[in-house]
């Protein structure tokens, strides 16, 4: 087989209105558990069936058995993992409803509630403005707590998302697959009434979840490690931070990705980092240059970041000054999840190729920005991964002929 540019996406891909209906019974207690989990085999079977029908190399389940409470589509890569960590306690109060005010100071990051991020003070009329067309994505999660020790409890979920995508895969013809997992960084933005750091939670977290990430890898699969805490968390610390104290809370953040990682095959690792998904103005968010450095010692085989967006779009020149780790691949996102418009292939090529001739196209996997499941109506998101392999087609044939 010639040489050709692969593509993958990011992970949460729009469920199935039965398996959102089946969400909701779970949450409501109106579904016995064999009709439930029938109908989400089901559906994992179809997404990573109609993943392989579209050209999709690197495939997953599409995120479906990361099962949240409620029909919500969106969250789930986050609101899953309540129920794999023990040492939570999940009050009945809206997380994100809050008022609070928290201040960060030199040399102290506090992340701020979601009513006093950045984007959304400068930006306070349009994000209160219900025909803004800002989609936050917020769902009602409760407030969960730390108030003992972090410990890993997932392991017959994550055994169950493996065999399930293992199945599909199977039944499809797919070859290559990945399923995503919380990072200890992302994991330790909870509430914290435990431990006495920020760092002693990010390195419990780190522990806990390394059960999950060996679970992946060795079931096969890439484990993908959903780190936009590594970005977006830039636009949750008011008033901004200096760049010196972001990176240095960054490193806390990757020694502890690292310390997870240890005796994983590193092939079978990336991280995905972003500014966060919600549809906003997103002019708070961090530029990719000033934290790239940081990012870039993360010992994983490939690096999956936002390369379509309205923000970001412009900075695959960061790859002219930083040298791609020795065998690590890039997975740059061609794809916008926060737009309805479908990107053409010609420009979906364009982008690949911008990264392929800074790094080499052999170093590079075509992707989307961030995840498209309830972010986009579901025939618009499968419009945009069917220009993606398009696109990816069109590139292969201009770089390797």
């Amino acid at each position: 087989m010639n040489a050709r540019i692969r593509t993958t996406h990011v992970g949460s891909l729009p469920r199935t209105p039965e398996l959102l209906d089946a969400n909701e019974r779970r949450a409501n207690g109106t579904i016995a558990d064999e009709e439930f989990f029938s109908i989400l085999d089901a559906a994992v079977d179809e997404v990573v069936k109609r993943q392989v029908d579209l050209g999709i190399d690197i495939v997953n389940e599409g995120e479906y058995g990361h099962i949240t409470s409620g029909a919500i589509d969106y969250g789930a890569w986050w609101n899953y993992s309540f129920s794999r960590l023990g040492g939570l306690t999940i009050t009945d109060e809206d997380r994100w409803a809050s008022s609070e005010v928290r201040r960060s100071s030199p040399g102290n990051i506090v992340l701020t509630g979601f009513p006093d991020r950045r984007d959304r003070q400068l930006f306070k009329d349009a994000y209160e403005d219900p025909n803004s067309g800002i989609l936050t994505g917020r769902a009602k999660v409760g407030n969960p707590k730390y108030t003992g020790p972090v410990t890993y409890i997932g392991q017959a979920d994550v055994d169950a998302d493996t065999t399930l995508l293992r199945g599909a895969m199977d039944r499809a013809g797919a070859t290559s697959g990945f399923v995503a997992a919380l990072s200890p960084g992302s994991a330790a933005r909870l509430t914290n009434e435990y431990y006495g750091s920020d760092e002693e939670l990010v390195q419990a977290c780190a522990d806990a979840l390394a059960h999950e990430y060996k679970a992946i890898t060795d079931a096969g699969f890439t484990v993908q490690i959903d780190a936009p805490d590594l970005a977006e968390s830039w636009d949750q610390i008011n008033p901004e931070p200096s760049l010196e104290d972001y990176r240095s809370w960054l490193r806390i953040r990757i020694n502890a990705i690292n310390s997870a990682l240890v005796g994983l095959p590193k092939e079978q690792t990336r991280l995905h980092i972003c500014w966060g998904s919600w549809h906003g103005p997103h002019v708070t968010d961090v530029p990719f240059s000033d934290i790239l450095e940081e990012i870039l010692r993360t010992e994983v085989g490939g690096f999956s970041f936002e390369g379509a967006s309205p923000r970001h779009a412009h900075e695959w020149r960061v790859w002219r000054d930083h040298t791609l780790p020795e065998g690590a691949v890039i997975y740059p996102g061609v794809i916008s999840h926060n737009t309805n418009a479908v990107e053409h292939p010609r420009l979906v090529a364009d982008r690949i190729i911008q990264f392929a001739e800074v790094v080499g196209p052999e170093n590079v996997v075509a992707s989307t920005d961030c995840g498209l499941g309830g972010r986009l109506n579901r025939d618009i998101a499968w419009a945009k991964l069917g220009s993606l392999v398009e696109g990816a087609e069109i590139a292969s044939k201009e770089l390797f002929g």
